[in-house]
């Protein structure tokens, strides 16, 4: 799936993918591959941008650490960004049921005229 596909979406999945704990941005980038069955195929130059605009909002935070002989930016949820999520949360499975009522044909009540 492209990134454009995503759009409205990705600030969502990253925010989720937190929620289980601290990461780095290629963790973060694996754990949407996995999760997704392989569907979230994201480049980092998509990833990174978004993890910054989160941390601008104050819905990350992240700190420097060293690992592996190198130093890798770890991100993790703030109070505001368990907030959010949950607000998205909440969003997503609104929006998603009503798309999913609408493409079964459920409860229609138009009918084309003849």
């Amino acid at each position: 799936m492209t990134a454009e596909a995503l759009k409205g979406h990705l600030d969502g999945l990253l925010l989720a993918v937190l929620e289980r704990g601290p990461a780095h941005g290629y963790a973060l980038i694996e754990a949407l591959r996995t999760s997704s069955g392989g569907t979230f195929d994201l480049p980092t130059g998509t990833v990174y941008p978004a993890l910054r605009r989160l941390e601008t909002a104050g819905l990350v935070a992240s700190t420097w650490e060293k690992g592996d002989g190198r130093q890798r930016r770890t991100y993790e949820l703030t109070g505001a960004g368990r907030r959010h999520l949950a607000q998205q949360r909440e969003s997503w499975h609104q929006f998603s049921g009503a798309v999913t009522a609408v493409m079964d044909g459920g409860d229609i009540t138009w009918r084309p005229s003849t």
